[in-house]
C-alpha cells in the first residue's frame, strides 16, 4: 500500500543530495551494468509478500564497490590522475578501484594483507593494479596505503568515507526505484555505510518526490555490529575484535559521512548471527542460483530470521540488495557446512565404542536404515579419553532437516549407543 508523506525531501542539509547521485549515473553509463531484479517466490512464501533481490554479485568486479570507485577517481584533476591513485582492501575494493583505474587510465597500487584469498588477489591484479601485499589484516594494510600515499603524493581513495564515493554507490537506489516502482521496503547490509548511506538519500529523497514512503533496513552481522552503539549514542563508537564471515562489512568504526546520512534517513539497523548469515548464503544457491558473498547475503538473513516482523514492518514489496558474490571457494566450502549444520542438515556425532568386530557394521547398518547419507568417518585407537579396548568413531552425515537428525540420534540410542553431537 503506497503511503504519502509531507512533500518535503528529506535530508534537506545532508552532505549528499540526489541531485549528486543522478550526476554519479550519469558519470557511471557505460561503465557499470544495471544488475537484474530476480523475484524470489521462496522468500516471498516466508514473508507473505513480493520480494526481489537486487543481483548486484553479478556486477562488473562482482560487487557495487566500482560505482563508488569510478565516480571519486573520475573527479579527480589531470594532475590528481597523473599522481595515482592507492587503496588497502582485502577484495571487494580493491577490485572496484583496480577496475575503475583501468577504465580511466590511471596507475592503481593497492594494499591488501598477506594471506588475502587468492582468488581475490589474482582479480585485482588482472584488472591492471599493482598489489603490494602488506600486514597480516586490513587495518596494517590501511596504515601502509596511507604513508606510501603521504610519500608518494598518490590520492588515497577511501572506501566509504567520501561524498563522491557515497554517490556512486547510491546509484544503486535509483536502479531499484526503476525496476520496482512500488517498493515499499529494502534491506541491505552495512559495513562502514558507503552503500546504504548512497541508497538513503537516492531512496528516500526520490520516493518524497514521488509522494510516497520507503522503508530502509541496515543489517549488520552481530560480531561487528558498530551502527547500533554508534546510533545510540549519536557518536562513532569503535569496535574491538571484530570478527565475522561476512569480510565485506567487517568494519569497526562508521565513516563520518555515511554516519551522518544513515542516522538521519535509515528507519532501522539490525543484526544477525554467524549461523544465519551462513544459511541465507546455502539458500540463495539452493533456491535461486545465486552465488553471494556471506556480506551479500544479510539482507535475505535477516528476511528469514522475521527481522521485518520484529520491527512491525508489513512490507508488501520488499527489495534485498545482494551487494557481492566474491567468494574465495575455501571460505564458500567452510560456509556452507556450517550453513548446513545450522539448518540441521549436517550432523556429526562421536561414538565411543568398543574395539569389536562388527561395532563399525553395526553402526553403519542403523544409520542407513534411517536414510542419512555418511559422507565421512573418522576412526581412533588412540586418545586421552580412550581406554584399552576402545574406539572413538566421529561420523559426518547429510540429514533432511531437524526432525531426520533427531531421528538418527534415537536410533543410535535405541541401540544402546550414547551419540554425542557438537
Amino acid at each position: 500500500m503506497t503511503q504519502t508523506v509531507d512533500q518535503q525531501l528529506p535530508g534537506r542539509e545532508l552532505s549528499v543530495q540526489i541531485e549528486d547521485i543522478e550526476a554519479a549515473r550519469g558519470l557511471l553509463d557505460g561503465v557499470i551494468v544495471d544488475t537484474p531484479m530476480e523475484h524470489s517466490r521462496a522468500l516471498g512464501r516466508m514473508l507473505g509478500a513480493t520480494v526481489h533481490l537486487k543481483a548486484e554479485n553479478l556486477q562488473r568486479a562482482g560487487s557495487f564497490k566500482v560505482r563508488g570507485a569510478y565516480v571519486r577517481m573520475s573527479r579527480l584533476s589531470d594532475e590528481e590522475k597523473a599522481r595515482g591513485v592507492v587503496a588497502a582492501s582485502a577484495g571487494n575494493h580493491a577490485q572496484g578501484v583496480a577496475l575503475a583505474a583501468k577504465k580511466l587510465g590511471v596507475q592503481a597500487t593497492i594494499y591488501m594483507p598477506r594471506g588475502v584469498a587468492l582468488p581475490k588477489l589474482a582479480a585485482t591484479r588482472d584488472h591492471g593494479a599493482e598489489v603490494v601485499l602488506h600486514g597480516s589484516n586490513v587495518d596494517e594494510a590501511l596504515a601502509e596505503a596511507q604513508r606510501f600515499a603521504e610519500e608518494s603524493g598518490a590520492v588515497f581513495i577511501h572506501p566509504f568515507n567520501h561524498t563522491d564515493v557515497v554517490a556512486g554507490q547510491g546509484t544503486i537506489g535509483l536502479e531499484i526505484l526503476d525496476q520496482e516502482p512500488e517498493v515499499d521496503t529494502v534491506i541491505m547490509g552495512i559495513g562502514g555505510g558507503g552503500l546504504l548511506a548512497g541508497a538513503a538519500v537516492a531512496l528516500k529523497q526520490e520516493a518524497a518526490r514521488r509522494g510516497r514512503k520507503i522503508n530502509l533496513i541496515g543489517v549488520q552481522a552481530e560480531n561487528a555490529a558498530a551502527y547500533p552503539p554508534s546510533l545510540a549514542a549519536d557518536a562513532l563508537v569503535p569496535l574491538q575484535g571484530v570478527r565475522t564471515i561476512a569480510d565485506g562489512i567487517a568494519v569497526g568504526r562508521p565513516g563520518e559521512i555515511p554516519f551522518e546520512i544513515i542516522k538521519e534517513l535509515v528507519d532501522e539497523v539490525v543484526t544477525v548471527s554467524e549461523d544465519a548469515i551462513a544459511k541465507a548464503l546455502i539458500f540463495l544457491m539452493e533456491r535461486s542460483k545465486l552465488v553471494v558473498e556471506p556480506a551479500g547475503a544479510v539482507g535475505v538473513a535477516a528476511l528469514m530470521e522475521g527481522k521485518l516482523e520484529e520491527l512491525g514492518i508489513e512490507a508488501e514489496n520488499v527489495v534485498a540488495v545482494l551487494s557481492g558474490g566474491n567468494i574465495d571457494p575455501m571460505l564458500m566450502l567452510r560456509v556452507i557446512q556450517h550453513g548446513l549444520s545450522a539448518a540441521d542438515r549436517f550432523l556429526t556425532v562421536k561414538l565411543m565404542l568398543k574395539d569389536r568386530p562388527g561395532e563399525l557394521a553395526m553402526i553403519s547398518r542403523i544409520i542407513a536404515e534411517t536414510d542419512a547419507n555418511v559422507i565421512g568417518v573418522d576412526h581412533s585407537r588412540i586418545g586421552g579419553e580412550l581406554s584399552m579396548g576402545d574406539v572413538s568413531i566421529v561420523i559426518n552425515m547429510e540429514t533432511k532437516g531437524s526432525e531426520h537428525s533427531a531421528l538418527v540420534l534415537n536410533s543410535l540410542r535405541a541401540e544402546g549407543y550414547e551419540p554425542v553431537t557438537n
